[in-house]
């Protein structure tokens, strides 16, 4: 089963925020703010994660919903 370019696309989000990361705790000596970005910028391959195990395409739509809710409220 080929993968969802959902999941390809958080995937290398994802894989991007670590780098990152990486970059602004070596380079800057950035700790905090760098911590949360890495919790928020990997968080989105669980959400993604979460709505592909989704009952039916409104259980989908509405699963991703709540994940950008949250990630809004983040900010």
């Amino acid at each position: 089963m080929a993968d969802s370019i959902l999941k390809v696309k958080s995937f290398a989000f994802a894989i991007r925020i670590v780098r990152l990361y990486q970059y602004l705790r070596a380079h800057k000596q950035e700790y905090v703010l760098s911590k949360q970005l890495l919790r928020s910028g990997t968080a989105i391959g669980a959400m993604v994660r979460e709505a592909a195990y989704a009952e039916s395409k409104a259980d989908f739509i509405h699963k991703l919903a709540i994940a950008q809710k949250e990630n809004n409220e983040a900010l």
